[in-house]
């Protein structure tokens, strides 16, 4: 029984100087933890700028694809008046 309290005491000591971490050691571990929150948080609102930008860009060129279709459709027509007038004048 006394063998047995000796070994736990000392189980129990060594335990103790090897288990716990020291203050420094949380310490570190808490600055990488909000070091670590800092870059998530700029990542985060990096990425948020990023998908505001695209969201523009395709808003800008969804415009500029309708005014080139719009001017397309302008050249056609006036094709067109002018094959018409060219037809009216190889007639007279």
């Amino acid at each position: 029984m006394k063998k047995l309290a000796k070994l736990s005491v000392v189980a129990l000591t060594a335990s103790l100087a090897v288990g716990c971490a020291s203050t420094s050691d949380v310490e570190g571990l808490q600055s990488q933890i909000d070091d670590l929150n800092t870059k998530v948080s700029r990542a985060a609102s990096d990425a948020a700028s990023a998908k505001s930008a695209a969201a523009d860009a395709s808003a800008r060129a969804a415009a500029a694809e309708a005014a080139a279709n719009r001017a397309a459709s302008y050249a056609q027509d006036a094709n067109s008046k002018l094959d018409r007038l060219f037809k009216k004048s190889m007639m007279k």
